[in-house]
């Protein structure tokens, strides 16, 4: 029996960027447990001996400083002159150098980035999108909006439902939690109003931001239920998991819930307490694609739908190759800071995205811009 010969691509890792850009949201959108001041995404650009170059996106609303601080000088150095193919091989060892700063939190989303731009650098290597190296086929990927702040009055909220609609959007998003979460009556009302004025074939997505004890998000869930609601989003606190099984337990409106969750284990956790019939990992926090393709199987293994949270452009892909993903999730409130970073990104067209054959994510940055925008801040 003869050896194998090592295998090595003729790429090398040889530079990565991190640029912060932002804007501020002027009209202090809320819902029931934030108020969101800016949004923004730390850009990550890794580039090859060869120049080839990926990229990959996390968030920077608070804490892109320290995404950038520990990207640079703790990450780069550790995957500078490493063969960008060995996703799966870069991943695990950074897994265990960050372990002891963090196995959650920044140091995922610093690595989140990271391994997001690996797997675009990746298609550009093999001239292949990233969907085809997953086995996907959908060209055509679904999108609901999302939106609906509680800080907007009853007129808001209907416009922006209805003008989702008349976007060609069947599924829309909205939250719930009015009033610092305390007047279930209000809830009731607005989500009534909505179903009224969208009519009865638009799905309905709720959203509570973390904002309930498992009775009250129950209370408030069978009050809805006959306005045929599609899923309800982390109506109590993402880390009580034992609350999430007994709102589960206590209505049939799909339980959806994991954008804040980080690993598989996270997700493993979930899925064991039964407390999710929807699976919201976000690649951009929970490690990447090396390790959303993990929770993506497992959610496959307990026959669990897989509906990545917000990021659509760095879900595109992921979400074609996964059969039990139904939709991808576009924020409103991203969409103009998304429009400034991306050059020519697809937009949704009739509630879907057209995915083109470009090799990688298929995706542009506009670097006049960003740049622009880092050294202003």
């Amino acid at each position: 029996m003869t050896d194998r010969p090592e295998y090595h691509s003729a790429h090398r890792i040889a530079r990565v960027d991190v640029h912060l850009v932002s804007t501020r949201v002027a009209s202090g959108f809320a819902d029931a447990t934030r108020t969101v001041e800016c949004v923004g995404f730390t850009v990550v650009r890794v580039t090859t001996d060869q120049g080839l170059e990926g990229f990959g996106l996390t968030y920077h609303e608070v804490g892109g400083e320290a995404t950038r601080s520990l990207i640079l000088n703790n990450i780069a150095p550790a995957i500078i002159g490493r063969d960008p193919l060995e996703t799966e091989a870069i991943w695990t060892d950074l897994f265990h150098y960050l372990r002891g700063v963090g196995r959650k939190g920044l140091t995922f989303a610093a690595l989140s980035a990271i391994d997001l731009a690996l797997w675009d650098l990746k298609g550009k290597i093999v001239d292949l999108p990233v969907f085809r190296l997953l086995g996907g086929n959908q060209t055509r990927v679904p999108v609901y909006a999302s939106g609906g702040w509680t800080s907007y009055d009853d007129d808001q909220l209907l416009a922006e439902m209805t003008d989702m609609v008349a976007q060609g959007y069947s599924h829309i998003k909205f939250k719930v939690g009015v009033e610092g979460a305390t007047n279930l009556r209000r809830d009731v009302e607005r989500v009534r109003k909505v179903r009224d004025a969208v009519g009865p074939d638009i799905r309905l997505l709720l959203d509570a931001n973390n904002c309930w004890d498992a009775a009250t998000a129950v209370q408030f869930a069978n009050r809805v239920r006959d306005c045929d609601i599609f899923l309800f989003e982390e109506p109590v606190l993402a880390d009580d998991i034992p609350g999430l099984a007994r709102f589960k337990r206590g209505t049939d409106i799909p339980l959806a819930t994991g954008e804040h969750e980080y690993t598989r284990y996270g997700v493993r956790d979930l899925i064991l307490a039964e407390a999710a019939d929807i699976v919201q990992a976000d690649a951009a926090r929970a490690g990447g694609y090396t390790e959303m393709l993990k929770i993506g199987a497992l959610t496959q293994a307990w026959n669990l739908r897989f509906a990545p949270h917000a990021m659509e452009h760095m879900h595109l892909h992921l979400v074609s190759a996964m059969p039990n993903a139904p939709f991808v999730e576009r924020l409103r409130l991203f969409e103009e800071i998304t429009g400034l970073v991306l050059k020519d990104g697809p937009m949704p067209e009739a509630g879907a995205f057209t995915l083109n054959e470009k090799p990688g994510f298929g995706l542009e940055l506009d670097m006049d811009f960003i740049r622009d925008a880092d050294e202003a801040r």
